[in-house]
């Protein structure tokens, strides 16, 4: 079997659920291929292999100089049809659902987007994915001549698995009318740990009590070389800018560590968080939902808390 992963990268950087996604192909058993999007993806053959493509089937085209839904949908149908894979991956992304989307429409397939797991013994395969920005579990069956995926962002941890990754020009042909959509303009993020990225997030909600009260949540993820999120609560009573809100509207993580302080664990926010590989809840209510479901709790005034954790961090470095 011929599993086929659709790399996801934006000029030449590779998307880390696109390791994600291969790790979750080499699940299925067989080969796993590769398909790689315009030139800029080239320097990613290596990376690639290191994390178990067995052949990376690179793809050149005007159309595909930068990342546009129709052209890359093309493309990935005509090499589709080429290779004749068991079944085509894509990352569970905006992007890689987007992808997804454009080659089962034109095969006339369906797909199942965000899985989190995959049983794929016999011609129909039994499929767990996410539905409902995650606030829910779906058990669904998948038969198609080819079958279509895309693997829910951090339901694998990518690991590497060194495989030949052997590298092969695939042409295509792209008609101009694909350039429908286009990346107009772009503007360079900081540089840093955001969000998204950060190994811990130190994150408020409505009971932090106001912007101002978030200096101590500033200063302990200083001194963890953390960031700070918060709740949706803490946006829309105007005390940080969405770009720091977790959850389901704002940004999904998955750090080493979230420290949820003074966050009730509404479903919306847990959406976000579940991804944490441990998560510590400071809050005065024992029953809250996000102290229920951490992995650690403290019961007690974050105000007082927070304060005192930091000056043992400190205290211990001396």
């Amino acid at each position: 079997m011929t599993v086929l992963v659709i790399a996801e990268h934006d000029r030449g950087a590779l998307s880390p659920a696109t390791l994600e996604a291969l790790t979750a192909a080499r699940s299925l058993g067989g080969d796993v291929h590769v398909l790689t999007l315009g030139a800029a993806a080239d320097a990613a053959s290596a990376t690639l292999a290191a994390h178990g493509a067995v052949h990376v089937h690179q793809v050149h085209h005007d159309l595909l100089s930068d990342y546009g839904p129709e052209a890359w949908g093309d493309a990935a149908t005509q090499a589709i049809a080429a290779l004749q894979p068991a079944a085509v991956l894509a990352c569970g992304t905006d992007r890689g659902n987007e992808v997804m989307a454009q080659i089962a429409a034109r095969l006339d397939l369906p797909m199942v987007a965000n899985v989190l797991s995959v049983d794929s013994q016999g011609d129909t395969w039994g499929i767990t994915r996410v539905r409902w920005g995650g606030s829910l579990l779906e058990q669904c069956t998948l038969s198609a001549a080819t079958k279509l995926l895309t693997v829910a962002h951090h339901a694998f941890e990518a690991s590497e698995s060194p495989a030949a990754g052997a590298v092969a020009s695939l042409a295509v042909s792209l008609d101009a009318s694909l350039s429908r959509t286009v990346v107009a303009e772009r503007v360079e993020r900081a540089a840093g740990v955001t969000l998204a990225t950060s190994p811990l997030v130190v994150g408020g909600g409505r009971g932090v009590g106001s912007a101002e009260a978030f200096a101590p949540l500033e200063e302990l993820a200083g001194e963890l070389g953390g960031v700070v999120g918060c709740s949706r609560a803490v946006t829309n009573n105007g005390w940080r800018n969405h770009t720091d809100q977790v959850g389901q509207t704002g940004t999904r993580i998955a750090p080493d560590l979230y420290m949820a302080c003074g966050i009730s664990g509404a479903i919306q926010h847990w959406v976000g968080a579940m991804a944490s590989k441990k998560i510590l809840a400071i809050n005065t209510d024992p029953e809250a939902n996000m102290v229920t479901k951490a992995d650690y709790a403290v019961i007690g005034d974050l105000h007082k808390v927070i304060p005192a954790i930091t000056a043992e961090i400190r205290r211990r470095r001396g």
